[in-house]
């Protein structure tokens, strides 16, 4: 897409909106077989929060092709409830879940405030219940705000795209080994199959195989490296969830029933946290990248800006860090380094949920800037503005 660079005027609303959930689960019941139990709200400690929608929930499903409400066959694999749901992504232009049956090629979009889910007809995923290499099992969201999912054998890597509320799926391509991976394929059952995936702030993707084999898959070769296993986790721990903290951490967890672990990317240690010893989940979700603060100069404090793709309009800026005090100063750049925006505002209590609203959004890529009253930078970050 061609950018077209204009100054964009930022506005901040006067109104404080409502802290932003960002660390999502979907859980299972205490079950020896995948069992849907609710989607729910993570701790950072590895406690959960709040249960949101569950398996006995009322579902108002809306077919987005349809543009109506839809009854599902209960009693099959494809609907919005299924016991077999093991694939989730957070799409925070919409403040959504996106997740899909382990055995369908359905793909479900639960809005948080009204519960409504929307059914995107998925005609390019080839899954089939009886194949086990065609399951969606990974879903994270990429830097660039599309969602991306990967099948079991990485024959089919999916690409969803948001444009004015509609969602679209694209097949990237299949996914191949590293010529240097040797015995730790990434397309063998025992050694690549299952887990979940996160994205990095370069939009490449790290897979965390059930095994506990890790993977960095580049979209551009469409090459899964072998990068290690994990240590330090308990005999037979089954890796099916991960996602990336607000400290840049990776927590992972297992549909089996224990306790969730959190690593570093630089040496894979597990460390296990201090929450719940009995959680059964089944994939997890959130709105951090790993190596978002090596790519964003400065950031000495727990300041964020998202979605970084933008496409509704505004964006949230967020701040949760005590030792942030008086007022900080915002500026928006083009990718020339020129200011098109400055503007100030106040932190009480080192606490700040503002939406920002985007007047006159062009399409192109900008850096939002904060710093403090001494001038010292709190976040550089990029955000991607579409049309």
């Amino acid at each position: 897409m061609k950018k077209h660079l204009f100054p964009v005027i930022l506005l901040l609303l006067g109104n404080t909106i409502n802290a932003q959930q960002d660390f999502f689960a979907l859980a299972g019941k205490d079950s020896p077989r995948i069992e849907f139990s609710d989607f729910r709200a993570m701790n950072a400690d590895g406690t959960s929060g709040q249960s949101f929608f569950g398996v006995s929930s009322e579902a108002k499903v809306i077919s987005q092709s349809r543009k109506t409400a839809v009854a599902e066959d209960k009693t099959s694999y494809n609907h919005a409830q299924a016991m077999t749901l093991a694939a989730l992504a957070y799409d925070a232009s919409g403040d959504n879940l996106v997740y899909m049956p382990m055995f369908s090629s359905n793909i479900y979009v639960l809005n948080q405030k009204t519960k409504e889910i929307t059914l995107v007809e998925n005609t390019v995923a080839r899954v089939t219940s009886c194949d086990i290499n065609s399951h969606i099992t990974r879903m994270a969201t990429g830097y660039d705000g599309n969602i991306y999912a990967i099948n079991n054998s990485g024959t089919q890597f999916l690409q969803i795209t948001k444009k004015n509320g509609q969602f679209s799926v694209n097949d990237l391509g299949i996914i191949k080994d590293d010529v240097a991976n040797g015995n730790n394929s990434f397309t063998a059952i025992a050694s690549g199959f299952g887990g979940d995936m996160i994205a990095d702030a370069d939009n490449n993707f790290y897979v965390f195989s059930t095994s506990g084999n890790v993977f960095k898959v580049s979209t551009k070769e469409l090459k899964a490296k072998f990068v290690g296993k994990i240590s330090g986790l308990p005999e037979n721990y089954s890796v099916n969830g991960a996602a990336v903290n607000s400290k840049g951490k990776v927590v992972i967890a297992s549909a089996k029933g224990d306790s969730m672990y959190e690593l570093s990317l630089d040496n894979l240690e597990a460390k296990q946290l201090s929450g719940e010893t009995n959680l059964h989940i089944y994939d997890l979700a959130s709105k951090y990248f790993a190596n978002e603060r090596k790519s964003s100069a400065n950031v000495f404090a727990d300041v964020d800006v998202y979605p970084t793709k933008v496409d509704e309009g505004f964006v949230y800026l967020k701040i949760d860090d005590k030792t942030v005090k008086g007022n900080l100063l915002l500026n928006a750049y083009d990718v020339s380094g020129k200011i098109l925006m400055t503007q100030r505002f106040a932190v009480k209590d080192g606490q700040l949920n503002q939406q920002v609203y985007l007047k006159n959004l062009v399409a192109g890529s900008y850096i939002v800037n904060i710093t403090d009253e001494s001038g010292k930078a709190l976040l550089n970050k990029k955000i991607l503005v579409t049309e």
